[in-house]
């Protein structure tokens, strides 16, 4: 753990660490849109959006953005993140029947299975890159990575207080199993993200999501730079796949030297 005031420096060690493409950043949800009005710099939208752009916004272009359900495209958005939506009709997912599943019955357990963040407590969220320390703190920090450096991170997150971690896939709307997830229990969440993530939010191809509360980061690092010192570093180094495996396992595990 670590304090939250730390997080710009957190934030430029874990690009370093994990060989990031993109801004780690942070999404606080706010009771009173004047307080996320409040933070400095703050952008308004005068376009409507998905939620995965105004992520992207954060992630891609390093900017801090506030939104209210006005700003959101559909109910899908607003419910994740309980700024709206959540309707009897909209649990139903008869939006979704004939597009991503082949009934209503399909659509209404797909929206069951989502994570999502109680409507009625708050009127505005706000992005924002974890580097301007705008947010004061974040409820959640996010960042997009390859699986091998998802991989890395949670090695360093189970250095110390082991706990297996067990995530799902609810499929489309994957930001229920990132930020949703997160903003809900205050725990790590991993997701592959979605159709419309990728298409509307620019995740590339090769990119997971991490959302987890932001003091957590600073155990990530610590674990990681723990498991550096006994050889275990990222990226990766490729060892071969036709070599005697014993000289390789041996610099982190002596007893199995030849």
């Amino acid at each position: 753990m670590t304090e939250l005031a730390d997080l710009p420096l957190l934030a430029a060690e874990l690009e370093k660490v994990l060989k990031l493409r993109s801004i780690p950043f942070g999404m606080k949800l706010f009771e009173r849109l004047e307080d996320m009005e409040a933070i400095p710099k703050i952008r308004r939208p005068k376009a409507v959006h998905t939620t995965d752009q105004i992520v992207a916004q954060a992630a891609r272009l390093g900017w801090t953005v506030g939104i209210t359900a006005e700003n959101l495209v559909g109910d899908q958005c607003k419910s994740v993140i309980g700024l709206g939506g959540q309707t009897e009709e909209w649990f139903s997912g008869k939006h979704m029947k004939g597009v991503w599943y082949a009934s209503v019955e399909d659509t209404a357990k797909h929206q069951a299975a989502m994570h999502i963040v109680p409507r009625g407590k708050y009127q505005a969220l706000a992005v924002s890159p974890l580097a301007s320390g705008r947010l004061t703190p974040p409820d959640i920090a996010l960042f997009y990575a390859t699986p091998g450096a998802m991989m890395y991170f949670i090695n360093g997150l189970q250095w110390t207080g082991y706990k297996r971690f067990d995530w799902s896939v609810v499929g489309e709307s994957a930001c229920a199993d990132s930020w949703g997830r997160a903003l809900l229990k205050r725990e790590p969440s991993l997701s592959i993200p979605c159709f419309a993530e990728r298409r509307y939010g620019g995740v590339l191809d090769d990119e997971m999501l991490m959302a987890l509360p932001p003091e957590l980061i600073g155990k990530a690092l610590q674990g990681m730079a723990a498991l550096a010192k006994n050889g275990l570093r990222y990226p990766f180094p490729q060892y071969g796949i036709q070599n005697d495996v014993r000289d390789g396992m041996a610099a982190s595990y002596p007893d199995r030297a030849r």
